[in-house]
């Protein structure tokens, strides 16, 4: 079987490949294995401003005019939604974050997302007592909806092997690589923290970091934007919530903890004044450097 690619990892990384491969006829097969969490469990939130600082995100005009078109022409083949428009209110601790706000809103890469504007919070359900600034253009992506749909569609057309990748077994010749029956052109690697095992490229300075989100179902909260204090609060629709996220540079597992939870909670708590459920809890190992 000749193809012109293998690609190893269908999360976010790999299917992006895998499209692209797609839209210019390349033929390619995937190997996936289900062992990296990350681009399933993910917030899946696309925003042009690092909200710590009020600074752009590296190469984001670049960035949001290919995301945009990219998720939507997907969005067609597979006749789903999965990009949701959604603004973000960022809470503020002092009047000098204010401050720091309406200075930054004037710079003309990120004029065109953070409003010049402190508002008022009128949401009894949230703590604010400083107001907020609000970020428009951003949104979210349903990342395990758009994987598990992106994969489903693999299998149909015979593109997708659920097995693990078998590095011995890999043949490197001056034209091509051979994996088994497969003879392809070039081999791609989208492992993300998985490439620590990955003997040709587990010399990379990858630490990774563990984060860990809960869900919850908080009926009086309706908020309509995510919010962003201590913690970010997503709506996911049906009163549900998705809070995140937690920073761990030393387990390396992709299962939630009861000291994940509890840093959660306790930090929602600081954001919203209102009663809720914690239903799931979800971890996944970012391939951080």
């Amino acid at each position: 079987m000749k193809k012109d690619y293998i690609i190893v990892g269908a999360g976010l990384a790999g299917m992006s490949f895998a499209e692209v491969l797609r839209k210019n006829q390349r033929s390619f097969v995937i190997f996936e294995d289900g062992s990296q969490q990350s681009s399933l469990v993910a917030g899946g939130m696309y925003n042009p401003v690092i909200l710590k600082y009020f600074t752009p995100v590296w190469n984001i005009e670049e960035q949001m005019q290919f995301a945009a078109p990219f998720y939507k022409e997907i969005e067609k083949m597979l006749g789903e939604q999965y990009d949701y428009k959604l603004d973000i209110h960022r809470i503020f601790k002092s009047v000098a974050e204010q401050n720091n706000w309406m200075v930054r809103s004037e710079r003309k890469i990120l004029s065109d997302y953070m409003i010049p504007k402190i508002f008022k919070n009128d949401n009894p359900a949230v703590k604010a007592p400083f107001g907020y600034g609000k970020l428009t253009g951003t949104g979210r992506i349903a990342t395990r909806k758009l994987l598990t749909d992106y994969r489903r569609m693999l299998q149909k057309t015979r593109k997708l092997y659920t097995e693990s990748f078998d590095y011995d077994a890999l043949k490197i010749s001056e034209n091509e690589v051979q994996y088994g029956e497969i003879r392809a052109k070039r081999i791609i690697f989208c492992e993300g923290f998985g490439v620590k095992k990955n003997p040709y490229f587990n010399h990379l300075p990858l630490n990774g970091t563990k984060g860990e989100l809960i869900s919850i179902r908080a009926p009086e909260l309706k908020a309509k934007a995510l919010i962003k204090a201590a913690v970010f609060v997503m709506p996911a629709g049906e009163d549900v919530y998705r809070i995140g996220a937690t920073f761990n540079w030393t387990d390396k597992t992709n299962l939630p903890t009861a000291q994940g939870k509890q840093e959660l909670i306790e930090k929602l708590e600081k954001t919203i004044d209102t009663g809720y459920e914690v239903t799931e809890a979800h971890a996944g190992i970012r391939p951080t450097v």
